[in-house]
């Protein structure tokens, strides 16, 4: 009589254990896989797109990438389609495969406003679900601080990391259904690294101007810029009144570089062959733009996923 009740209890403790070992396993990963990867010194490597489409996100969310970033900036600003898209990028079979909360390929975006004008559409992007915004046009330490606050929700009493002081709304129901925690959980999760170690956002500025170029130390210095991106390809070499083939846009770079490796802030740079990337890496760049190809034959090259 006692052996039904028995294996329920053992039914019911087996998968309480199974489920404390999962829960175990996703509080010590980033929900975030390009957080996961910087925390362990490793480099990243994305996409940009600006296909909306569910047939790209399916296809988006498999791909040999850690990041896809959507560039609505220079193309139409479409936060329901984002949102869309993103939805399409949400892989339940990946869930299942891999037994926790954490995505393959993490979704950035960029939008039009400059930092210091940026926080409604910040707040638009964040409450559906993005892991990153990527702000252009950041030529100063103030617009990197704005771009942090916008970021950021209003810390808690006793706040181990109070500064730079939090600006964003909380409003977060569409952003857990993406990440697929509690509010609870998502408020805890939702904050930048390196800043907060557990925080699952990243913030990445673009320097591409010479006033962003001299102000960078100051810029580099701000707690919660993650990573910067150089715009060197047109903004750049615009700003520096030079075409993209003269030694003063490598130049530039290199001395971006250099700024973030001296801040352990991780510094991205587009690339356009397998060769490349195997150079840019070797420099110390962390962060890799490229296309579909180059990043599936560079992930081959150096075995890497």
């Amino acid at each position: 009589m006692l052996r039904v009740p028995l294996m329920i209890a053992t039914a019911v403790a087996g998968a309480s254990l199974l489920s404390g070992e999962l829960s175990a396993q996703a509080n010590a990963l980033h929900f975030n896989p390009v957080v996961e990867k910087l925390s362990q010194g490793k480099p990243f490597i994305g996409v940009s797109t600006g296909d909306l489409s569910l047939e790209n996100a399916r296809t988006l969310a498999r791909a040999p990438v850690d990041y896809v970033y959507v560039d609505m900036e220079h193309t139409p600003l479409d936060i329901e389609g984002l949102h869309v898209f993103l939805l399409g990028m949400s892989d339940r079979g990946m869930v299942l495969k891999k037994g926790n909360l954490q995505p393959n390929v993490a979704l950035f975006a960029r939008f039009p406003p400059e930092a210091d004008q940026a926080a409604w559409v910040v707040k638009q992007a964040l409450d559906i679900g993005l892991m990153g915004v990527i702000f252009n046009g950041v030529d100063t330490k103030a617009q990197a601080i704005a771009a942090v606050q916008s970021m950021r929700y209003p810390q808690p009493r006793g706040s181990r990391y109070p500064e730079p002081v939090g600006k964003r709304g909380a409003a977060p129901g569409l952003a857990t259904w993406i990440w697929g925690v509690t509010a609870e959980e998502y408020e805890r999760r939702a904050d930048l690294w390196p800043l907060n170690p557990d925080g699952d956002l990243l913030a990445i500025v673009m320097i591409e101007s010479v006033e962003a170029v001299r102000n960078l130390d100051a810029i580099l210095s701000v707690p919660g810029v993650g990573a910067v991106f150089i715009g060197a390809a047109n903004d750049l070499r615009l700003s520096l009144g030079v075409p993209a083939s003269s030694p003063e846009v490598e130049a530039a770079r290199q001395t971006i570089l250099k700024g973030c490796l001296a801040h352990k802030v991780a510094c991205g740079i587009t690339v356009n062959s397998v060769s490349d990337m195997t150079r840019r890496l070797a420099e110390g760049w962390k962060m890799i733009r490229t296309t579909l190809d180059v990043a599936r034959e560079g992930r081959a090259v150096q075995g890497q996923r």
